[in-house]
């Protein structure tokens, strides 16, 4: 062996080593999923958190929209007391109903920060409609109000009932400003008075 060959050998004895290391992967995989499966597992958190809460939005929508009808539904003129039967009554005890059929808490229904600023039916009345406080529940409910702005020949548009409330939701979603975070969805419904 020539002394240059013996100072190429410690080379590719380097040469060597290094490919045979940079081809080596034992271990990778787990240094990978490592890296990888706590994004992952935050991904599919905030998935099902956002499932909940949608679940949930659909549900207080719908029990809005139950009251809405209940509320819009003619009065009772036949009976011994027409006055037993009131909108705002109707509308809060149907949204209590559909709430319970949701498996909600009913009691924690609350009423919205700002009510829908809805203009009156009522003849000579100008401004927003309050919400009615006669229900016991914490529905706000505004009757008669008008759903369209449009005036034909003269008379008030098409009145209707609105009804709306709010229905507190929390995530849990771990080392994101969300966790613990507790957010209010609205819900809210209109429909045309019904009047047969």
């Amino acid at each position: 062996m020539t002394a240059c060959a013996k100072r190429l050998a410690p080379m590719q004895l380097a040469q060597k080593t290094f490919r045979r290391l940079a081809a080596d992967t034992h271990g990778a995989e787990i240094a990978e999923a490592a890296a990888v499966l706590p994004l992952m597992f935050m991904i599919l958190l905030g998935i099902f958190w956002f499932g909940q809460a949608f679940n949930l939005y659909g549900a207080i929508t719908r029990a809005a929209q139950e009251g809405a009808r209940a509320g819009a539904a003619p009065v009772c003129t036949t009976c011994a007391v027409p006055n037993g039967f009131r909108a705002s009554v109707n509308a809060a005890n149907a949204v209590q109903a559909a709430l319970v059929a949701s498996k909600l808490d009913p009691n924690l229904a609350q009423f919205p920060v700002t009510p829908p600023a809805l203009n009156s039916c009522i003849v000579g009345q100008v401004g927003n409609t309050a919400c009615d406080g006669s229900a016991s529940s914490k529905v706000c409910v505004q009757t008669p109000v008008q759903l369209t702005s449009t005036v034909i020949s003269g008379a008030a548009g098409v009145c209707g009932i609105s009804v709306s409330f709010q229905y507190p939701f929390q995530f849990h979603l771990p080392f994101t400003s969300l966790n613990n975070q507790l957010i209010l969805l609205n819900a809210s419904a209109r429909v045309r008075m019904e009047t047969r």
